[in-house]
């Protein structure tokens, strides 16, 4: 078995293999999870790191002292903060290069029992604040003429999943908006890429740091709650992707001319994905013959014969 110290020399190599000129990372949720792997991979491959969480103490501890490390403190659903973190990286390093929208929580929950507060409370985190970080990042890009926005999504944003209405809902939003933001942006020699981890050991489901569970209680959904609930609390930290490994692949991937428009993380994720595209393929083989049937043509026509 490879021993820890043997896989973080391996990974430094290929990193630095991989990187082909410095560039200036800008990272959200870097204080916990997949962010402080990011963060460490970045930095490992020789590049100049902005990581951000709502205590920038926190990054410290978890990421480490570097000299190309800047930690600030963001709360990414407020505007004034992103501006202000945006301002104090471009004075530090001059540049912001890559973009890695990676912060969020989980809301989870059947959407009955999900409370209209907590909707918004999500939608405000995992939606809003992503636009509101790359809104005050891309006019430093526009400048540039160059840049790369990462958006870090889910599975849950290709496929609806039992108990994340509201999370679900949050990634969708993500995706639609990233597809759009690329067509934008591509005049200015800004790249995009959505990233769609699977099932990754991070703090997603770790109650109180990012998973939280329904305010509402409704009968029907009591005994599916309680049992939805043991059953993901039991699957914390078993998880079978590796975010250190999703890192290393994702500094690989910013570094290269012409990134993925998606990339699927995990081979639960490429599963998925490939699943999701033949049903809408089935789908729209049968929307086909639908359409034809119901065609204005033959709807005029039929009307003409009535008559």
């Amino acid at each position: 078995m490879t021993n820890k110290s043997e896989m973080t020399d391996k990974s430094d190599m290929t990193n630095k293999s991989d990187v082909t000129n410095k560039k200036v990372w800008f990272i959200t949720g870097a204080g916990r999870g997949m962010g402080i792997d990011i963060a460490r991979a970045a930095l490992r491959a020789g590049h100049d790191v902005v990581a951000t969480a709502r205590d920038a103490d926190r990054v410290r501890t978890a990421v480490g002292e570097h000299d190309n490390l800047l930690a600030l403190s963001l709360d990414i659903t407020d505007a004034s903060e992103a501006q202000s973190a945006v301002r104090a990286s471009v004075h530090r390093f001059g540049a912001i290069d890559v973009l890695v929208n990676n912060a969020g929580n989980f809301f989870a929950g059947y959407f009955e029992t999900v409370s209209p507060e907590q909707y918004r409370s999500q939608m405000e985190t995992n939606f809003f604040g992503p636009l509101n970080v790359t809104r005050a990042v891309l006019p430093v890009m526009r400048r540039q003429r160059s840049g790369h926005v990462i958006t870090i999504t889910s599975t849950a944003g290709l496929v609806g999943v039992d108990f994340c209405s509201a999370y679900s809902a949050s990634k969708f939003a993500l995706e639609g908006w990233m597809e759009t933001l690329r067509l934008d942006l591509e005049p200015y020699g800004i790249k995009t890429t959505i990233v769609e981890p699977g099932f990754f050991r991070t703090e997603l489901l770790v109650e109180g740091a990012s998973a939280i569970w329904p305010e509402l209680n409704i009968d029907d959904y009591a005994a599916r709650t309680a049992e939805t609930i043991a059953s993901w609390k039991s699957m914390n930290g078993q998880q079978g992707g590796d975010p250190a490994k999703l890192a290393v692949a994702l500094v690989t991937i910013a570094a290269l001319g012409s990134p993925p428009l998606r990339w699927q993380a995990g081979a639960d994720a490429v599963v998925t994905a490939e699943q999701k595209a033949h049903n809408l393929l089935t789908q729209a083989d049968a929307l086909r013959d639908l359409s034809s049937s119901l065609s204005f043509e033959n709807a005029a026509s039929n009307a003409a014969n009535e008559r």
